[in-house]
This record gives C-alpha cells, sequence and structure tokens, in this order.
C-alpha cells in the first residue's frame, strides 16, 4: 500500500506538522507512504518538492502571490488568510504520484494544487480538513457566515454586496470540478465535521472524524524549575502562557479576549501572583497594558522549545475565536498544562471541562478570567488537572493512534475500490 500525501509546506505551520507527523507514523507502521511539498523546508529523505528545476522553485516561491492576485478587486476585505487556487501550478506527475495506490491531502492553499487538478487524481483521495477553505468560497475560517451552507456570494471577509463575487466564482469552480471525485473527507474535530457534513460542497461526501497525533516523547512533562530557568522566568509565580501562529497579529486568535481577562484577573488581586508568556508572533504590541508583567518569546522554531514554554506554565490559555483543532492546546496538555478556552469549535474535542482545565462561555472574558483563576488558585487541584491532562492525552492523541486508524481507513477504501473494479 502506498500512499502519498499533499501539503503545501513539510514543517511549516501547524497543518504542515501535522500532516508530516502522520506521514511519519504511518512509515513507522510499515506503510509506504511518502509525501509531496510545494516548498520542501525539512531534511525529511521521504519528503519531496513538486518541482527540482530553477524555473520551478522559483514558481513555488511566487505561488501564494499569483494566488492571491485576484484578491486585489477587494480593496475592502479583511486582512484574513483567503485562497484563490486559480492557477495551475502543480502538474500531478512523477514517480511518486503514478505509483500511489491512495492520495491524502492536507493544507494545499498558497497557490499549490488548483481547483481544477483534483479531478487528474483519479485514485482514492483522502482528504483531512485543517480549516474550512475545501468547503467554502475561499475564506479558511467562515466566523458567522453560513453562506458556504448554499453557495456563498456577498461574502463579508471580501467586503463584497454582490452575489457573483470572487467567493461565489471559486464555489461555482470547486462544484463544477470536484462533482465526480473519488473523496473521503476527515476532519480532526467533531465539529468541523458538522460544518463539513452541512456545506453544500461535501454533504454528500463520507465525513470521518480522526483527531490529529502527536509525539509523546518530545511534548512531555519537563521539570518546571528546570524550565522557568531556561526562560528566565521567576519561581515564585504562577506563569499564564499563551501562543498560536499569529498571535498577536491575527483577530481569530483571541490576543484581544485574553487582554482584557488578564486586566480582570489583575482588578482581582492577580498583578502580584502571575505573568503572561506570549509566543508564535514576531511583532510585539506597543504600547500595551495586560494588567500583568508580560513576556514574549516570538516565534518558536523547534518542538523542544515549545514543550520547555509549556512545561514552564500553570495553565495555557487558548482564547480562539473560532478554531478546528487546537494543536498547541493538545501540546500543552501533553506536557501536564491544563488549558482554558472558549467553548468554541474543536476545544470541546481537546479539553475536558473542570478534568484537564476549564472551558469559558464563548467569547465571555470574564469567564476566560474566571477559568484562568480557578485553574491556577489550587495547587493540589493544579497538581491533578496536571497529571489527568497528560493522562488523557496518552489515551486519544498519540500518533500511533492517529495513524492506526488512517491507515484503517486506508485499507478500507482500497478494498472497496478493487471490490468495485471487480464487479465491472
Amino acid at each position: 500500500m502506498r500512499i502519498v500525501h499533499f501539503s503545501t509546506y513539510d514543517i511549516s505551520g501547524g497543518a504542515a506538522r501535522a500532516a508530516h507527523r502522520l506521514h511519519r507514523s504511518l512509515r513507522d507502521q510499515g506503510v509506504d507512504s511518502r509525501m509531496i511539498v510545494q516548498r520542501r523546508l525539512g531534511n525529511d529523505e521521504t519528503v519531496s518538492a513538486s518541482g527540482i528545476g530553477i524555473v520551478e522553485k522559483v514558481v513555488a516561491r511566487l505561488s501564494p502571490r499569483l494566488d492571491h492576485l485576484p484578491l486585489s478587486l477587494y480593496r475592502h476585505r479583511d486582512a484574513t488568510t483567503y485562497s484563490v487556487g486559480w492557477h495551475n501550478r502543480f502538474i500531478p506527475s512523477g514517480k511518486d504520484f503514478r505509483s500511489a495506490d491512495l492520495y491524502h491531502l492536507h493544507w494545499i492553499g498558497d497557490g499549490f494544487i488548483s481547483l481544477s487538478a483534483l479531478p487528474r487524481f483519479n485514485k482514492p483521495l483522502v482528504w483531512t480538513l485543517h480549516d474550512a477553505w475545501a468547503f467554502t468560497g475561499g475564506c479558511h475560517f467562515f466566523g458567522s457566515c453560513s453562506r458556504y451552507q448554499k453557495s456563498c456570494g456577498r461574502c463579508p471577509q471580501l467586503g463584497s454586496s454582490t452575489a457573483w463575487d470572487l467567493s461565489r466564482w471559486i464555489w461555482y469552480r470547486k462544484k463544477r470540478n470536484w462533482r465526480s471525485l473519488n473523496l473521503t473527507v476527515v476532519a480532526p474535530s467533531k465539529w468541523l465535521a458538522q460544518c463539513a457534513s452541512d456545506s453544500s460542497l461535501f454533504g454528500g461526501n463520507r465525513i470521518e472524524v480522526i483527531p490529529l497525533g502527536l509525539d509523546l516523547g518530545v511534548f512531555r512533562p519537563l521539570d518546571r524549575s528546570f524550565a522557568r530557568e531556561a526562560l528566565n522566568l521567576p519561581l515564585d509565580k504562577r506563569i499564564i502562557a499563551m501562543g498560536a501562529v499569529g498571535s498577536t497579529t491575527d483577530p481569530r486568535k483571541g490576543f484581544h479576549q485574553i487582554v482584557q481577562a488578564t486586566r480582570v484577573l489583575a482588578s482581582r488581586g492577580w498583578a502580584g501572583n502571575c505573568e503572561l508568556l506570549v509566543f508564535g508572533d514576531s511583532q510585539r504590541p506597543i504600547h500595551l497594558d495586560t494588567g500583568l508583567p508580560t513576556s514574549f518569546l516570538g516565534v518558536l522554531q523547534d518542538q523542544v522549545s515549545l514543550a520547555l514554554v509549556y512545561s514552564a506554565a500553570d495553565v495555557f490559555v487558548a482564547p480562539s475565536l473560532q478554531e478546528n483543532f487546537c494543536q498547541t492546546v493538545l501540546e500543552a496538555l501533553a506536557c501536564g498544562t491544563p488549558a482554558v478556552a472558549f467553548h468554541v469549535g474543536g476545544m470541546p474535542d481537546l479539553i475536558e471541562h473542570g478534568r484537564t482545565g476549564y472551558l469559558a462561555r464563548a467569547f465571555d472574558v470574564e469567564d476566560l478570567a474566571k477559568g484562568i483563576a480557578w485553574v491556577i488558585d489550587n495547587g493540589t487541584r493544579l497538581k491533578e488537572l496536571s497529571i489527568r491532562s497528560r493522562q488523557w492525552v496518552e489515551a486519544n492523541f498519540s500518533n500511533k493512534s492517529a495513524a492506526r486508524r488512517y491507515r484503517a481507513l486506508y485499507e478500507e477504501l482500497l478494498r472497496s475500490t478493487a471490490n468495485a473494479g471487480d464487479s465491472v
């Protein structure tokens, strides 16, 4: 059984890292797994770039800008990630592509695989949704908009009041090009699976829920005193950590909400006993008043550094306004650090309320602050939460568990395809 994964990147971004982890775990279980990416940033020899010539490498670097060109028509659009998928950068070819028994798509934005290329993937196709783009008219997260359930148009993220806008055009091209795909959809969270089921594009497809896995040898509890000394953090205070890609600049990640929550904590007497630790963004807000002493670590490039930060913290807060499967929450829990988040998206799949952390009412910063205080104000409870957090991840979110479930799905799909061929 040969599986070929497609991901825009191999190790850059949460979706890419998740795809690469699955690829490596499948190989560990004896599956002939290969990975094709638009830009190869790591040194894994089983990962190949889709083009090796000088021209192809230049085009790969330009692809994100080329893909975004149509967005220049919408001057009032939101500053959120939006993918068009219009130009045919990737042409399916090569030995790895031809010899595959099954293709597995992950995050393929930034101009990697166009909408019209997928019909050429004429073998069983599995698509793991790392966000909502596959079933929308271009947005990766739809906020309060439900137009993806019909045919998009009048896209609020584009600032459009026109029915036949870019979002409708993208939706229509997906509908036209993907109608005959032999496609099985996989969502890491129950929430995203339900959204895909409600969508006009994927409502008729088989949809499975398989949580992402994690390397529990890397993400594990480290000695807290050692971690704090390494990061030059105080030993006698509670540390509140918050981090994500674009943690301070992406509005969806909720940095504004955690700032409000820490101000609430400060007003309730926590200012002298707590510090806020933020990572994941190179931009540090200017003239920021969180109410607490605050440190910014910038972008962390390796998993060992992340494990060190999680282990140094008493609580990890993910105040995202919409989230599929928050890997930073999973990583924190694996390091024995309880998590606090809004009760949105896939967060309930990750956090057991009252057992591994706290789920606050959606967008209620007072309740978010209450949850943080509940976790850190009792040492005995904090220790129990920490132990249960690690146990919860070990039982449900290991790399091995995810790979086993995907392997079983591949085998089932290939059997079904073979049986269908025999009956013809």
